[in-house]
């Protein structure tokens, strides 16, 4: 065990799972958030972690620990989290023949199946019965609330591990063993910079410099649905299957996408994937888009709502619609084909970013390894 201490930059999700790599190996913990709390994109999403999505192999790995990671966090603190798992729809012979090659290629590594129509609809009475021609079904996919989570997580770091938060700090020098905020100094033997997009503000010139982006995803949410009717597993459609890289072990993918390009070349275009979710309390988050680039408009575009609704229709019936929020978030995207970026900016400050839209699902599994393999 360690007695040193480290100051994070960012009470974000990758920054609360680094928090916790190190204060298990005894580490003390300060983390500096700007705002009062985290507002970025760890609060602005599905909530889901999300196996699925990841290729078999060290990222699955990562993965599968992060999720047991996070059901061990969600236990000890009463965070509310819901093992629903998924389901990915087929309306077409080609999206069924790819859930087929995924399954056949996976079920020894995964709880993956396909099903037939009867049994997609027994375990969802959301999904759209009509042309339907069977499911991939995994048992793994968890779902917590995000917006709630983040901060719960927070204060679970700080009752467990005595983490201490400096809300409403924006660090705005990093010369280690010291950081600058709020006119203070402070000092630790390590800093790690988990602040997501915002490095840029404090390293502007490497920020340039990285194969790295800034992708804008829009979101809604549907009000509580009546009775208490629930949806059951995450839902999505077949544009799901080209955006995630799990689906890659499929050797009919190629077909299917290409037969995408010419029919749905407008999603493509906005990069419109369709999911839902169901939280707690019965509201459903449904999206999203992604649009890439190093400055985005803050208006969020009715059209891509639009489109995203009327995609979710093919496939999901609600008892409600009536759309209640929508937002919009922003998160850091390696151009490279990387899944994250680690580097030793200089000696003893360390960079975590760049995991995509995989930060719910793979930050705590990625910090653990990470810090792990430290020591």
């Amino acid at each position: 065990m360690s007695n040193k201490s480290a100051i994070i930059i960012g009470a974000g999700i990758v920054g609360l799972a680094t928090a916790r790599a190190l204060s298990l190996r005894g580490y003390k913990v300060s983390i500096f958030e700007r705002n009062e709390r985290a507002v970025g994109a760890s609060i602005r999403n599905f909530g889901m972690v999300w196996p699925i999505g990841q290729p078999t192999g060290s990222l699955f790995e990562r993965a599968m620990l992060s999720r047991s990671i996070w059901k061990q966090i969600c236990t000890e603190a009463k965070i509310w989290h819901d093992q629903v798992g998924s389901l990915h729809m087929a309306y077409e012979e080609d999206e069924l023949q790819v859930i087929g090659e995924y399954v056949a290629v996976n079920e020894q590594y995964r709880n993956c199946k396909i099903l037939t129509p009867q049994e997609t609809i027994e375990k969802s009475p959301a999904v759209n019965p009509h042309n339907l021609k069977g499911a991939l079904w995994s048992e793994e996919e968890i779902i917590v609330e995000s917006r709630v989570a983040i901060g719960q997580v927070a204060q679970y770091l700080a009752d467990k591990y005595k983490v201490q938060f400096y809300w409403n700090t924006t660090v705005t020098k990093v010369e280690h063993p010291h950081v600058t905020a709020g006119g203070e100094s402070y000092a630790a033997d390590e800093i790690f910079v988990c602040s997501g997009a915002d490095f840029e503000t404090l390293y502007p010139e490497l920020f340039l410099k990285t194969e790295i982006t800034k992708c804008k995803l829009q979101m809604m949410r549907i009000e509580s649905q009546e009775d208490n009717w629930r949806i059951g597993p995450a839902l999505c459609g077949g544009l799901s299957m080209i955006h995630y890289p799990g689906f890659q072990a499929a050797k009919s993918l190629p077909a299917l996408r290409k037969r995408y390009e010419e029919q749905y070349a407008d999603y493509l275009k906005w990069g419109i994937h369709v999911m839902v979710s169901q939280n707690g309390n019965g509201e459903l988050t449904i999206g999203d888009s992604h649009e890439y680039g190093l400055v985005h408009d803050p208006f969020d575009k009715v059209f891509i709502n639009d489109m995203i609704n009327n995609y979710l229709k093919t496939f999901a019936n609600f008892k409600s619609w009536k759309l209640i929020q929508s937002w919009h978030g922003i998160y850091p995207k390696m151009t490279n084909g990387e899944t994250e970026l680690i580097i030793e900016i200089a000696p003893g400050v360390t960079l975590i970013n760049g995991l995509g839209g995989n930060g719910m699902t793979l930050s705590f599994g990625l910090c653990e390894q990470y810090i792990a393999g430290r020591n």
